[in-house]
């Protein structure tokens, strides 16, 4: 829990006034507390959690229960409306701006979203159903994404469109080509 919190507070440029840092300390510590045993000794712990949780979300406005797998250096950019489904796996240095979405598609189907490492998830998008973002993959503001989005790629618009990113060697040709 500790190298984790070390982190979130490098991630968050060691500024307590940042909600999502408050977020991340409420969730590495309900994480942490299942690693108590025995249940009995873990109760209280459990309880201040509960307590804990209520008062984050009160006051940002984030509901991330510790029950989601959340990999690590991952950033609330902006907090306020931003709901995660609790089934849901983030991978690593995952960006989350406000007003998203993740979560089930239909009450009735179970699964949630799986997030790959380096996600960048812009303000307003809703990311429903058991559905695979690959690494690296960008989903745009206000995104409704219920397909699979592969590696590398851009999902845009209301559903969203899968577009391949560009290839940096291809940027610079564009950049050259403008040029001249």
């Amino acid at each position: 829990m500790f190298e984790n919190l070390r982190e979130d507070w490098a991630t968050y440029e060691r500024d307590w006034a940042r909600q999502g840092l408050w977020v991340m300390v409420v969730y590495r510590f309900g994480r942490w507390r299942y690693r108590i045993r025995p249940a009995l000794l873990r109760k209280p712990f459990s309880f201040l959690y509960k307590i804990l949780k209520v008062i984050s979300q009160v006051l940002t406005g984030i509901d991330l229960p510790c029950e989601v797998e959340m990999g690590r250096r991952c950033r609330i950019e902006h907090f306020g409306d931003i709901i995660i489904s609790g089934d849901a796996a983030f991978g690593d240095d995952v960006i989350i701006r406000n007003g998203v979405t993740v979560g089930l598609r239909n009450t009735a189907e179970r699964g949630s979203p799986r997030i790959g490492n380096r996600v960048d998830i812009g303000a307003g998008a809703k990311i429903l159903g058991k559905i695979t973002i690959g690494d690296d993959a960008v989903i745009g503001a206000n995104a409704v994404v219920i397909t699979d989005v592969p590696a590398n790629s851009v999902a845009v618009g209301v559903p969203a469109r899968i577009i391949p990113k560009k290839t940096q060697p291809v940027v610079e040709a564009e950049l050259r080509y403008r040029r001249s």
